[in-house]
């Protein structure tokens, strides 16, 4: 296990990893390889489905998997965070359904509602927001993220293979912290089919910690002043002059 600091904590210990296995929620780590923690123990302030704060424990598990919708034919990709005492802290149901590349995942999947309360989750001293897979395409989903106060994207992914998708992975991720003035900590699986190649991005759009395509782990801390320091250089956010209106309806 190695570690690394990158700008946006020295409060929360963020786990990177890549699993070659299925999604879980079961379990202090889920099989999707994305974890965070604070080491400080300190109470962290969480946002629940309905969207009310409350107090959460002092470790968020992040998971995916497949969730029943109110079709019965069809289930909706979800992304669960579970605290440390088994609580549910908030679940994202993904809005962008994979249907590029020669994939049509709306053909088994409803997709979650665009319009839907950003999934935000408070851990230490930083907020963390919830997307997935490919969400990463679309700028609009982390701005809203943001929009709604996260410092951090995380982005649980089974990235399809094939023709420069390993190249398209971490030049979003880049692209998504860049536009943002945010960490973006993108989980690959790793496995027959998927790129893997998870990494962390700070805020500059330096990549602070990458792992191959093999399944590993690692940890970073995330500085919050240095986070605080990049968007007082690059005021982006407060500069620019349009705002994430949500679709009513999907396409």
């Amino acid at each position: 296990m190695a570690g690394t600091t990158i700008p946006g904590s020295r409060a929360p210990l963020v786990g990177v990893a890549g699993h070659g296995g299925t999604s879980s929620s079961h379990g202090s780590t889920p099989s999707d390889g994305t974890a965070v923690r604070d080491p400080s123990g300190l109470p962290d302030t969480a946002v629940d489905p309905a969207g009310a704060a409350r107090d959460a424990s002092t470790s968020t598990p992040v998971s995916t998997g497949a969730e029943t919708s109110e079709r019965p034919v069809r289930a909706v990709n979800a992304v669960v965070a579970i605290d440390a005492q088994g609580r549910l802290s908030g679940v994202y149901r993904k809005v962008h359904l994979y249907d590029a590349f020669g994939h049509r995942e709306s053909d088994r999947l409803e997709p979650g509602p665009a319009d839907a309360p950003p999934t935000v989750l408070r851990v230490g001293s930083l907020t963390f927001g919830v997307m997935t897979c490919y969400d990463l395409r679309f700028p609009e989903a982390a701005r809203r993220l943001v929009d709604a106060g996260a410092d951090v994207l995380v982005v649980p992914a089974a990235w399809a293979a094939g023709d420069l998708k390993a190249d398209h992975w971490r030049t979003l991720a880049r692209a998504r912290a860049i536009e943002n003035t945010a960490v973006v900590l993108a989980v690959g699986q790793a496995g027959k089919g998927v790129t893997g190649r998870s990494l962390l991005v700070g805020p500059d759009g330096q990549v602070g910690l990458e792992l191959d395509e093999r399944a590993g782990l690692r940890t970073a801390d995330i500085d919050p002043e240095a986070l605080a320091a990049v968007r007082r250089t690059n005021p982006s956010l407060a500069n620019r002059r349009y705002a994430v209106v949500p679709a009513a309806d999907q396409p």
